[in-house]
């Protein structure tokens, strides 16, 4: 059977959306902040909190989005057989937190638009969308706050501690991606290996976080869980490495985010490492200085892409994200069972590494 996931991702994604609303309100008034935040000891400034928390989170949130995370998580609660109307609440974990890293992302790389529109620190202000990230990395946690009564404690403290591991791993991933771009260690020698644990903790690290915690509440294996984290997280990094090319060519993906930005970031993505260790000297110390320049001069971008092109990088780091998804997929395919789930979570994997925005 044949499965069509960019319309699945489509018909899921008002549905995602009215669940993430349940938990991170558009509108806050004095039930909603007793829900979140308890009873107040003295009084709830709710305007404030509405001006603060709701519009610029929600602001961001209407501008779209894949939610190919939350459809992760759903898809592998299909297909070991878990109940997804108990756990459909918790898929705005991972969705959550990876748009508040979205809102530190662009002041950590001084980008300009998101999603076709200007930045939430452009918006509103750096305090505005430094605290506003901060809450998105929290807030949906509450919907494991309030199952206390729904899952066993064993079943919580193991998603729980899920989630403390890879916020902390995403922290480091991020911490290798800044320190790279602006010169800060080795990052004209980087090699191959280090960029893929980069992007395992950095982009993986939300997927694995979905893969992991769906199977746990999902009462899988430990296996079962490793197997599923471990694919997941692969996923997430080609997804990244799509990321990366498709930041270098022409089409729908550029046009909202513009040709070679991630040349202007000093960027060491996958094309340009690959470039970096295969170029003649000339070429080298040149894609060196341009990525140093943190330029916006379209002409150097694009003589940065013609350099990276020149040894067929883009190519090479396509096929490298389809062996990883092939790879991942052979450690899970034995672990499950024949179903519909399975064909959708194979097939996601490939749409994501196909995609072309």
């Amino acid at each position: 059977m044949m499965v069509d996931i960019q319309k699945m991702l489509a018909e899921q994604a008002p549905i995602i959306d009215k669940i993430i609303e349940k938990w991170i309100p558009k509108k806050y008034d004095d039930n909603i902040m007793k829900f979140i935040f308890g009873e107040a000891k003295y009084k709830y400034n709710i305007d404030c909190a509405n001006k603060s928390f709701a519009e610029p989170i929600w602001e961001f949130l209407n501008r779209g989005g894949k939610r190919w995370r939350p459809s992760l998580f759903l898809m592998i609660v299909e297909a070991l057989g878990g109940d997804k109307n108990k756990v459909f609440d918790f898929v705005v974990i991972p969705e959550i937190i990876h748009n508040g890293t979205l809102l530190h992302d662009d002041i950590e790389d001084r980008s300009e638009l998101r999603r076709g529109k200007p930045c939430t620190y452009i918006l509103y202000g750096v305090d505005v969308a430094i605290n506003t990230g901060n809450a998105m990395y929290y807030l949906p946690l509450l919907p494991l706050i309030k199952a206390r009564d729904k899952f066993d404690a064993k079943i919580l403290v193991k998603v729980y501690e899920t989630y403390a591991r890879e916020m902390t791993n995403l922290s480091l991933g991020q911490a290798m991606d800044i320190s790279w771009h602006n010169g800060m260690c080795n990052a004209n020698s980087l090699s191959e290996d280090e960029y893929l644990q980069m992007c395992a903790y950095k982009t993986g690290t939300l997927a694995r976080m979905s893969a992991k915690i769906a199977a746990i509440l999902s009462n899988a294996t430990e296996e079962q869980t490793e197997k599923l984290g471990a694919y997941a997280e692969t996923v997430g990094v080609a997804f990244q490495i799509q990321d990366d090319i498709l930041n270098l060519v022409e089409g729908e993906f550029t046009e909202k985010k513009g040709l070679g930005e991630d040349i202007t970031e000093g960027k060491r993505s996958l094309p340009v490492i690959h470039t970096l260790n295969e170029a003649i000297p000339e070429d080298r110390e040149r894609m060196i200085e341009i990525l140093n320049m943190h330029t916006n001069d379209q002409e150097l971008r694009n003589e940065a892409i013609t350099i990276i092109k020149k040894y067929d990088s883009i190519e090479y780091s396509k096929e490298k994200a389809r062996s990883m998804i092939l790879e991942a997929w052979n450690g899970v395919d034995r672990i499950l069972k024949p179903s519909l789930a399975k064909e959708k979570l194979k097939a996601f994997a490939d749409y994501l590494v196909e995609r072309t925005i």
